[in-house]
C-alpha cells in the first residue's frame, strides 16, 4: 500500500493508536479514512481497518464484506497482496456469526491468493493463521493423525529445545495441506534427526514421526 496515500496514512495512524492502547482514537482515525475515501481502492483499505473495531459480529462481517466488495471493484493489482487478508478476516467473521461453510470458503480463497504476498514476517504470520483456519473448518484434514509430531513437539516444549522447535514448528503450523507443505515438514524433521542432538527416546519418536509423515498422502 502507498504510504503517501492520505487514506492509507490515516489507517496507519489508526494502527499505531491501536498498538498504543488508544482504541477510541483508532476508531476515529479509521472512520476518517472511510469518509475520506475517494475511490474503491481507498474504500477497500478503510473498510478493512474499520472492521477491526465494530461492536457486534454482524457489523464486523458487514465491514469485511464491504472491504472485499470494494477490492473486487478496483480491477487492478493494487489489492493483490491485500486480498489474502481480506478473505482471512471475512472467513473469521463468518465463523464468528456461525456460518462455517462460508468461513471455510474464504479460508480456501485466502490460501489460494497467498502467493501475491511478498515474502517476510507478515507472509509467514498470515500463512499460519490461514492454515489454522483451514484445519479448524475441515477444509484441510489433519496431517498428524497418529499424533507423533504433536507428541514430539510437546516433548521439545517441555525441555525448551528452541533449536529443534525453531526448525519443525514453522512447517507444522503453516501447513496448508499441499504436497509441498508435507515435504517441507518431512525435510525439517529429517534435518533435526540428522543433527542427533535429541535424547534417545525423542530421537526414536522423531524417527517414527518421519516415517509416518513421509507415508501420508497429500
Amino acid at each position: 500500500m502507498d504510504p503517501d496515500n492520505p487514506v492509507v496514512s490515516l489507517c496507519a495512524q489508526g494502527m499505531r493508536a491501536e498498538a498504543e492502547g488508544r482504541p477510541a482514537d483508532a476508531v476515529g482515525l479509521f472512520q476518517q479514512a472511510w469518509e475520506a475515501a475517494g475511490d474503491d481502492y481507498e474504500a477497500c483499505v478503510a473498510a478493512h481497518y474499520l472492521a477491526r473495531h465494530q461492536p457486534t459480529p454482524r457489523l464486523t462481517l458487514h465491514w469485511n464484506q464491504e472491504g472485499l466488495r470494494r477490492a473486487e471493484l478496483v480491477g487492478d493489482e493494487r489489492v493483490a497482496a491485500f486480498r489474502p487478508s481480506l478473505h482471512l478476516n471475512l472467513a473469521k467473521a463468518y465463523a464468528e456469526v456461525g456460518e462455517p461453510e462460508r468461513a471455510r470458503e474464504h479460508f480456501v480463497l485466502a490460501a489460494a491468493r497467498l502467493e501475491a504476498v511478498p515474502p517476510g514476517p507478515y507472509a509467514e504470520w498470515i500463512r499460519i493463521v490461514i492454515a489454522e483456519g483451514l484445519r479448524a473448518t475441515g477444509a484441510v484434514p489433519p496431517r498428524d493423525t497418529d499424533g507423533l509430531v504433536t507428541a514430539l513437539l510437546g516433548r521439545l516444549c517441555e525441555r525448551g529445545d528452541l533449536k529443534a522447535l525453531g526448525m519443525i514448528l514453522p512447517a507444522h503450523l503453516a501447513d496448508l495441506g499441499t504436497e509441498d507443505d508435507r515435504m517441507r515438514l518431512v525435510t525439517a524433521l529429517h534435518m533435526v534427526h540428522a543433527g542427533r542432538w535429541l535424547p534417545e527416546d525423542e530421537q526414536r519418536l522423531l524417527g517414527r514421526a518421519i516415517g509416518s509423515s513421509a507415508a501420508v498422502a497429500p
